[in-house]
């Protein structure tokens, strides 16, 4: 478990490198619409190739069917709720951020960054080893994430955003371990249904955080970008 909760922090810690950069860095919206669309087509392959994959071949199509539905509905839950409170645009790197209440923008960077750090520790029941093609996607995929916010939060300081980004992170960290724990031993059912639960909110995430944003600051190259980010973490896991 120590191990999934390390690998964990390490794949959020991008949440708060990219938090951290957007307060002192310039905009570089084009360029920052790139990475994500890089971030969120390595996302899709690992979860196609490693999770979802590894989810079929320990708990069987039902599995599979039944945790990437639950999955979906779950996050898409989760987001309503978040919406309602004001995050609706938390992703944004216009600066929305600023005008969004501190606890609704925590409770949408933690909704975004669970499913992630799940995949992690989850990645480890099948292999003791970290998935480098899982571990680098997550990472990947969490800097524009943290920067997109990071650059909305300016206003509010970098201690402010140094703390609500550390918090994400530490929650990111346990999502991992409690994964990896709760699971150590379960039926392959169980595992399969976690795995393709994690993929399914993951996936949701991707449609209505990432690819949106993308698309409107990089316009229609980040297609490309996000083809290069699948192949690249494709290739990966063929020589893992």
């Amino acid at each position: 478990m120590s191990e999934a909760f390390f690998w964990g922090l390490v794949g959020g810690s991008s949440l708060l490198i990219g938090a951290v950069l957007g307060v002192v860095l310039k905009q570089r919206m084009k360029v920052t619409g790139f990475v994500l669309a890089f971030g969120a087509g390595t996302l899709v392959s690992a979860l196609t190739f490693e999770l979802t994959r590894d989810a079929y071949r320990i708990g069987g199509a039902d599995a599979v069917a039944l945790g990437l539905a639950a999955g979906a509905l779950a996050y898409f839950a989760g987001d309503r709720i978040v919406d309602r409170r004001g995050a609706e645009r938390r992703m944004s790197f216009k600066g929305e951020q600023a005008a969004i209440p501190a606890t609704a923008l925590l409770f949408g960077a933690i909704l975004d960054g669970i499913p992630e750090s799940a995949v992690i520790g989850l990645s480890l029941l099948g292999d003791p080893t970290v998935s480098v093609p899982v571990l680098a996607a997550v990472f990947i995929s969490n800097l524009p994430e943290g920067f997109a916010s990071g650059t909305g939060m300016k206003k509010r300081g970098l201690l402010h955003v140094v703390g609500v980004w550390s918090l994400v992170v530490l929650a990111c960290a346990a999502s991992s371990a409690a994964g990896y724990a709760l699971l150590d031993g379960a039926s392959g059912n169980w595992v399969g249904g976690v795995q393709a639960f994690a993929a399914g909110a993951v996936l949701t995430m991707l449609v209505d955080t990432m690819f949106p944003e993308a698309l409107e600051e990089s316009g229609k190259v980040a297609g490309l970008v996000t083809v290069l980010g699948f192949a690249l973490a494709f290739l990966l896991s063929t020589v893992e």
